[in-house]
């Protein structure tokens, strides 16, 4: 998250620039707006998910193991290289999900050969949720930045 609500106006900036000239003030400028947005729409996402049940790594679990083509499980290592997140992260997460009833695991004992899937109530929450996750981002996009 990025907490700065006032960003600093052009004034203040150039007022840095004059104090470090190799500072790129219109990189800064923009760089510091991008971040609010983002900012802004992760709060609105997180009251989403939060508003289903689910966390952003939640979501974002259920939908890396969705959105493979030609698959339909994924190795728990194959979800945590997808996610920039620790690997006992993605663990705790697929087990919360599991106990959850919305992942599956098959395999074998070895961690390294157990595969995760989807539950068809895996798959109905994730359907039910990608509408208005959709629509949210799209509406987050349309409106005129603060």
């Amino acid at each position: 998250m990025f907490f700065l609500k006032d960003l600093p106006t052009g004034q203040m900036l150039r007022a840095y620039h004059d104090r470090f000239p190799e500072m790129e003030t219109r990189a800064v400028e923009d760089a510091l707006r991008l971040l609010r947005r983002a900012s802004l729409l992760m709060r609105e996402l997180e009251a989403y998910f939060a508003a289903h049940a689910l966390s952003q790594t939640r979501f974002l679990v259920l939908i890396v193991i969705d959105r493979e083509p030609d698959r339909d499980s994924l190795l728990p290592s194959e979800i945590a290289d997808r996610l920039d997140v620790s690997r006992p992260v993605v663990t705790e997460t697929i087990r919360t999900l599991e106990k959850a009833g919305l992942l599956g695991i098959r395999g074998g004992r070895d961690a390294r050969t157990k595969q995760v899937f989807l539950t068809p109530r895996g798959r109905d929450v994730l359907a039910a949720l990608l509408p208005g996750y959709f629509a949210l981002i799209g509406a987050f996009m349309g409106r005129e930045a603060p």
